[in-house]
């Protein structure tokens, strides 16, 4: 089984280590120092308790060096696909299947999902509908990441927390791809299940990125604190219902409530979000996968969405005056 995971910075550096570590035939495909650095002194991760391990990879920039493969797993940052999807077309091969460990709501979102907007594309994370026909919704399988990592310099990896690489069929079948895709994740020592209702579990993890990103962002709070204060929580809670309302148009079904679901934030501690690392080291923030895309569902299943619709316009201000949107 042949494996390439494009992308290969924390998430897919880490994924990538456990990985060579069970003997599996992975490869990577990464670029600039972060390249030149595991090309030449391999990859290392640091793991939670600070035991510390570097493997030999097999690492490319260019995909043709590699060829096609059986599993192309996609670590990258959503709005950081598009423009990259003819390059991985040399990994693509006719029985190839990719893998989506992508933040928020997925540009294959209503494949094979019964019911009137089956088959219904998202504008605001697959533009010209370039995923779509580029990678093909039939070769995708669904993956929620859980791990919580940071490239600390190039070619060194910091696993922070968490190994489950949830796993799920767009039809909700246990396929025989998804099951032989979570035998080797498990085989590596990570969590993998395969579950029936994986949008189920993209919305429970997209409810706090919705929220406590871009609040995050706009505020310079942590978590810990943005869940706390009465002022952000009640903002975060109003996108999150207008979220729960959508999504249940759809079909979800949460296993736990939105205060818990706060809570849960809360509990991580003084935590920066991603989006508000981003927008301090002036990268494009995921901005269009985490909000965007909810106020198109929004629209799409007629669920009026004021709150978001108000974070996501300071939010996008923030960017733009950034210079990162």
């Amino acid at each position: 089984m042949k494996i390439c995971i494009f992308g290969a910075g924390a998430i897919g550096g880490y994924l990538g280590v456990k990985l060579v570590q069970a003997g599996a035939d992975v490869s990577l495909v990464a670029r600039g120092p972060h390249l030149a650095a595991m090309k030449e002194k391999g990859l290392t991760l640091i793991e939670e308790g600070g035991e510390q391990v570097t493997v030999p990879v097999r690492v490319a920039e260019n995909p043709t060096e590699l060829g096609p493969q059986d599993y192309l797993i996609i670590t990258l940052k959503a709005h950081s696909i598009p423009p990259v999807v003819d390059k991985m077309q040399p990994l693509i091969g006719e029985n190839t299947t990719i893998v989506s460990g992508v933040n928020g709501v997925p540009w294959w979102y209503f494949h094979k999902l019964k019911g009137p907007f089956e088959g219904r594309r998202l504008a605001a994370v697959d533009p010209g509908d370039v995923q779509w026909d580029g990678l093909g919704p039939d070769r995708v399988l669904g993956c929620v990441v859980y791990p919580a990592a940071e490239v600390i310099e190039p070619g060194v990896i910091r696993h922070v927390e968490g190994n489950r690489f949830s796993l799920g069929e767009p039809d909700g079948s246990k396929s025989d791809r998804a099951l032989a895709l979570s035998k080797v994740l498990m085989a590596a020592g990570l969590k993998a299940p395969v579950r029936p209702r994986i949008r189920d579990e993209i919305w429970v993890k997209l409810w706090g990125n919705l929220s406590f990103n871009p609040i995050s962002a706009l505020t310079h709070a942590t978590l810990d604190v943005l869940c706390t204060d009465p002022g952000t929580r009640a903002v975060a809670r109003g996108m999150m219902v207008e979220a729960q309302h959508i999504a249940e148009r759809l079909g979800v079904t949460f296993s736990i409530d939105v205060d818990r679901r706060i809570d849960g934030g809360a509990a991580v501690g003084a935590h920066r979000t991603s989006m508000w690392q981003d927008l301090e080291a002036g990268r494009p923030m995921e901005i269009d996968a985490l909000v965007t895309a909810v106020q198109e569902l929004g629209r799409l299943t007629e669920i009026p969405t004021p709150t978001i619709d108000t974070v996501l316009a300071l939010i996008r201000l923030r960017a733009r005056m950034a210079g990162v949107y």
